[in-house]
């Protein structure tokens, strides 16, 4: 049930419909009273039809009065350049990349007119250098094959998924729009730490599970690694890759406590917890603590899941622990089937202010240090690498691709695509459009068919815009493109290409020792398989 904080925002609808029967009941003093019993019944109908829709989950949550925030959509374009030359810098990325996403889930025209909103000369502005032959590219349905050979049941995955969120953070119809969004779309949803509801299998569509430091759907009563439950759980066959979370964009290295008062039976059920006891997410592992027992772990969960493909997430921190992992690959030939590398631009819920801001390193630095260190290790044609971090456009996703990524997850895309409205609100339980709440009363307002369907049309039609700028760079596939396909500014206005900002190292370099390595070079013979060590650069 919502409290009275969930009920108040129905006070003007309740007003509309008890200023109509006043004013019906006033007829009999003045005949005028009729003008504003039409008015108010007219309103209180309006109220009534907003409630029973399925199309705007604002106005279920808000009749009536939601109206006004498409009557201010309505005006934007008037104050657009206010808003793009005020401090806040995040404010046109977010407007442009929910309308973009609004637009393709919606199946309506994304063109838009007089040319570029970007300031093309500033410091940072990159572009995709195309080509005078480009190509038409009819299927945009990209696969890639993620599965090393250890990997008994390799996954032919979508070049773009559904990233991590849970059930909890997000409602049971966020997630049922999202899973049954996939199915329809043949692509792949990212389950969170969170555990698998009976929502994901509702949906049925592909998941990744994805295991965090709570072990949740495989967690033993004192909260540690259950391997037998883990073995029950990944026997589903909708489940199709394993990933195990080190950390994750929004808040790195930053655990976390669901008070008992916020779970709900199906919460404990998903996460295999029990109700009327705080839940506990260590800000690390407990089922490894050293290189080498981390990738035995990855190779008991190759091992029980039947040879399903098994990886790890992580937001780059310590660039010499990430090769104390690689170490421990070479030294034990457990080589995971991918890594997930997620940008501290990520995130899509609450997080404390300073991790948001000034924790973790930013996508695109991440993605070609891990892209680099697997190339000069020799392991790179083993793993495959996914990037997440604000991935919402064909040019994000592109760029992506060009720094090393073999595949592309978004989960602020697909919420946008959902309903997402960026209210901010997703930690006070009362997201205005039902999609980041507990509270079933603002969860009833998003409408899982309505919505699941948003997500398949806003995949396919981020996929067509994929192969149309894949085409335009002359590229029969997006994961064709490389760094100097790109250009950018640097701090001084200049042009530099891609290859300049963030050139590839030759294959084998680091372990051959070889000068070209450079800095890699100097962490790698820092780094050990045995132990992460004290912290470092």
């Amino acid at each position: 049930m919502g409290d009275f904080k969930s009920l108040e925002r129905f006070s003007v609808f309740g007003a509309m419909g008890l200023l109509t029967l006043v004013s019906l009941g006033l007829l009999f003093l003045n005949i005028w009273f009729l003008l504003p019993a039409a008015v108010f019944s007219a309103l209180f109908a309006l109220g009534i039809y907003d409630l029973i829709q399925a199309r705007h989950s604002v106005l279920r949550n808000y009749p009536v009065i939601g109206h006004m925030r498409f009557l201010f959509e309505g005006i934007r374009p008037e104050i657009r350049q206010y808003l793009i030359e005020s401090d806040q810098d995040e404010e046109p990325f977010s407007r442009d990349a929910r309308s973009i996403v609004y637009q393709r889930a919606k199946g309506a025209e994304d063109k838009r007119p007089f040319g570029t909103r970007k300031r093309v000369y500033d410091a940072g502005y990159a572009w995709l250098t195309h080509s005078v032959r480009p190509k038409h590219l009819e299927d945009s349905d990209f696969r890639v094959t993620i599965g090393n050979k250890d990997c008994a049941q390799p996954y032919d995955a979508s070049l773009y998924n559904i990233s991590a969120m849970s059930f909890g953070a997000l409602s049971s119809n966020a997630i049922l729009a999202l899973n049954t969004g996939a199915k329809m779309g043949g692509f792949a949803h990212d389950t969170g730490e969170g555990g698998i509801s009976r929502y994901h299998r509702q949906g049925g569509g592909d998941l990744i599970y994805e295991i965090g430091s709570g072990y949740f759907g495989c967690r033993a009563e004192d909260g540690s690694f259950d391997p037998e439950g883990f073995a029950r759980q990944a026997a589903d066959p909708q489940i199709k890759l394993i990933e195990v979370k080190l950390s994750q964009g929004a808040k790195p290295g930053h655990g976390g406590v669901l008070p008992a008062s916020k779970i709900t039976p199906e919460i404990a059920e998903a996460r295999g917890i029990p109700m009327g006891q705080d839940c506990n997410s260590p800000a690390s592992h407990s089922a490894f603590s050293t290189p080498l027992e981390m990738m035995e772990f990855l190779g008991l969960l190759r091992e029980k899941s039947g040879g399903k493909p098994v990886g790890f997430k992580l937001c780059i921190g310590h660039r010499r622990e990430f090769m104390c992992m690689v170490k421990a690959m070479l030294e034990t030939g457990i080589v995971p089937d991918f890594i997930v590398v997620d940008g501290k631009e990520g995130g899509t819920g609450a997080a404390p202010l300073e991790f948001a801001n000034h924790v973790g390193m930013p996508l695109i630095d991440g993605l070609s240090f891990v892209h680099n260190t697997l190339r000069g290790t020799g392991l790179r044609d083993q793993v495959k690498i996914g990037a997440a971090g604000k991935l919402i456009t064909a040019f994000d996703i592109a760029r992506a691709f060009s720094l090393g990524a073999d595949w592309a997850n978004s989960a602020r895309g697909f919420m946008f695509a959902i309903g997402c409205i960026q209210a901010q609100a997703c930690h006070t339980n009362h997201c205005p459009v039902g999609v980041a709440t507990q509270d079933a009363l603002r969860a009833r307002a998003l409408d899982p068919d309505n919505k699941s369907r948003r997500v398949a049309r806003f995949h396919k039609n981020t996929m067509k815009a994929l192969a149309e700028m894949a085409g335009a760079a002359g590229l029969d596939d997006p994961r064709d493109f490389k760094p100097f396909h790109f250009m950018q500014r640097d701090a001084s206005g200049e042009m530099i290409t891609g290859h300049e900002a963030h050139p590839e190292l030759p294959i084998d370099c680091i372990v051959r020792g070889e000068e070209v390595a450079g800095a890699y070079l100097e962490r790698w013979n820092r780094a050990a398989a045995d132990d992460f060590g004290p912290p470092s650069h």
